[in-house]
């Protein structure tokens, strides 16, 4: 047998070792050998790391010499131990940074001509707030780091001039009457340490009456090329608008043609949903650094427009267990490796 490339799989926390060892490794035959660290673990001045990887014994720990090539499960906003890591390894160290900032990402996709799948975007404490309303009508605001839905409101200036606030769920949390201010109110639900986005309102296809949207999972394969690997739909509970809180999560590539009710338009939608995704993969991964995955959330609008509401760089694959048609489910696992496979082999 050949020399079997030595792959280490980074995650934020000791517990997070044997878990990404047993959703990534431990299922498949796969050629390389594989263990699991923390940034903590490593020792620069000796360059050896303390892992922890799978034998026919079970779970072992023991010092590992710097891999070949490290897949990045850690949740970071900045590049500062995968910087260092790439002066040790080399350029091997993919997933740059993973916790993705809203505004960024909108900026690199709006300056590398992807501005008609992106809806108009501000940041909130740049602009009056009641003139974007009245211009746009409905709006949601989000933090620029965050996921799952956690801390966005939704605001819509309806006919009658009043303001509604929601969060996670249609129904308001606040009415804002005409002769109330929106800033001040808003001032009360914004973290004030933190920043938002403005992002304007795409009013969704429904499924029985219920918001849905179009996740793309993106990621590289074993030749170092970017594929789409699934594209699911997620359905909001009724009367929510937030659908990482979904009540049914289906494989688009057979459900969308029959939400449709078209099927050439249904699979017309889906390779336009993978060719944006993996050109949106491609802009990213030239501009942040060595990416190996990412998932892009669209929602479908009038005339069945697509519109990117965000780029998630970790992305969530515990939501495709859910899905009961979705076939070769494996692959999702298998790719990540698959790639850092291909990076050793430089």
């Amino acid at each position: 047998m050949g020399y079997l490339p030595l792959i280490g799989i980074m995650v934020s926390t000791n517990r997070g070792r044997i878990y990404a060892l047993k959703r990534y490794q431990q299922p498949y035959n796969l050629d390389m050998r594989v263990f699991a660290f923390t940034p903590k673990d490593i020792n620069w001045k000796s360059r050896r790391i303390n892992g922890v990887s799978w034998t026919r014994g079970g779970w072992k720990k023991r010092s590992f010499p710097f891999p070949d090539a490290v897949y990045n499960r850690c949740y970071n906003k900045t590049n500062t131990i995968n910087n260092s890591i790439e002066k040790a390894i080399g350029k091997k160290c993919f997933n740059m940074i993973t916790c993705f900032n809203k505004w960024i990402i909108y900026n690199m996709l709006k300056n590398s001509q992807m501005e008609e799948y992106l809806p108009n975007t501000f940041l909130y404490h740049e602009v009056n707030v009641a003139n974007v309303l009245e211009q746009y009508k409905l709006m949601y605001l989000k933090p620029v780091y965050g996921s799952q839905g956690i801390n966005v409101n939704r605001i819509e200036l309806v006919e009658n001039g009043e303001i509604l606030i929601s969060s996670h769920s249609l129904p308001p949390r606040y009415i804002i009457r005409e002769n109330e201010g929106i800033q001040e109110k808003l001032s009360e639900v914004v973290k004030q340490k933190s920043r938002y986005i403005l992002q304007e309102g795409i009013s969704p296809k429904q499924i029985e009456h219920s918001d849905y949207d179009l996740r793309v999972l993106v990621q590289k394969n074993m030749n170092g090329e970017w594929e789409a690997t699934t594209i699911s739909n997620r359905v909001a509970y009724d009367n929510y608008f937030n659908t990482s809180i979904y009540k049914a999560i289906y494989n688009a590539e057979i459900y969308l043609p029959e939400i449709l009710f078209n099927k050439e338009e249904g699979e017309r939608i889906l390779q336009e949903l993978k060719e944006v995704s993996v050109k949106v993969a491609s802009i990213l991964d030239y501009q942040i650094g060595l990416l190996g995955e990412l998932s892009v959330d669209f929602m479908l609008g009038e005339n069945n427009k697509l519109k990117i509401i965000e780029v998630n760089g970790r992305p969530q694959k515990n939501i495709y267990d859910d899905i009961e048609d979705l076939k070769n489910k494996d692959i999702i696992y298998k790719r990540p490796l698959e790639y850092a496979w291909y990076l050793s082999r430089l």
